[in-house]
């Protein structure tokens, strides 16, 4: 990353940690967005970053937030929202794709969203939690990809890994809300997923067709400190006697 955008990537966070507190999916944040005012400067930084979505934050407020993929703008992501919900303290998110309720419980963090403001996923069930582990990264085929597998079906224990199969970088996304969004919408019941190389999210099924989903957050990069550099001091200049 060059030093323009250093400062102006206020935090990394890494989103839905294990048990542990590893792993979990990165997120750059942006808290001072004016040197990204458009959508083409927003996405050049988001593309430049890496991360599977970098989120700008126009108004710390009333939670309103930009999100990107390398390749993409988003209406709404999971762990973009529960990162920046942590970050920012808030009870309230404003993404393009309506309010999103946040909350956090010492923890996790909670974001309460509609199943359909997720972009579409292929939810693909398998046998066993060691056919999903042996899928290749990415597997065959076209569109983003959601391999599960009941780990403890009674316990609603789920094995996930998802893959986004576009030409971004992105090649398997380490935690994914939305597609977590879907899979407990579509089961109807509350989740524990480890996805990825040990990340955890945690759904809730709500009323009317919402969704809680939760996680760990931890800081991973702290927002860099810049000290002004004073100007240099003015030396007065040598007066010249003509007597």
């Amino acid at each position: 990353m060059n030093e323009r955008h250093a400062l102006h990537v206020l935090d990394v966070l890494d989103v839905f940690c294990g048990p542990d507190g590893r792993h979990g999916n990165t997120l750059g944040v942006v808290r001072d967005p004016r040197r990204f005012p458009d959508q083409a400067s927003r996405q050049a930084l988001a593309a430049e970053l890496g991360y599977s979505e970098t989120v700008f934050v126009d108004d710390p407020e009333r939670g309103v937030v930009d999100i990107y993929t390398p390749g993409l703008r988003l209406p709404f992501a999971g762990h973009p929202l529960v990162g920046a919900a942590w970050l920012l303290d808030l009870a309230e998110l404003n993404p393009p794709a309506g309010q999103v309720w946040a909350r956090g419980d010492g923890e996790f963090t909670w974001i309460t969203a509609r199943a359909e403001w997720a972009p579409p996923r292929t939810l693909t069930r398998y046998a066993s939690p060691a056919e999903v582990d042996a899928l290749p990264a990415p597997p065959p085929g076209e569109g983003w990809l959601y391999a599960w597998a009941w780990e403890d079906e009674a316990a609603g224990r789920v094995r996930a890994r998802g893959f986004p199969r576009r030409d971004d970088g992105i090649v398997e996304d380490e935690a994914t809300g939305a597609a977590a969004l879907l899979l407990t919408d579509l089961l109807g019941r509350a989740l524990n997923i480890t996805q990825g190389r040990g990340s955890q999210i945690l759904t809730a099924p709500g009323p009317d067709g919402t969704v809680e989903i939760g996680g760990r957050v931890r800081l991973a990069a702290p927002a860099p400190v810049l000290t002004p550099v004073p100007p240099p001091a003015l030396v007065p200049k040598r007066r010249t006697s003509f007597f």
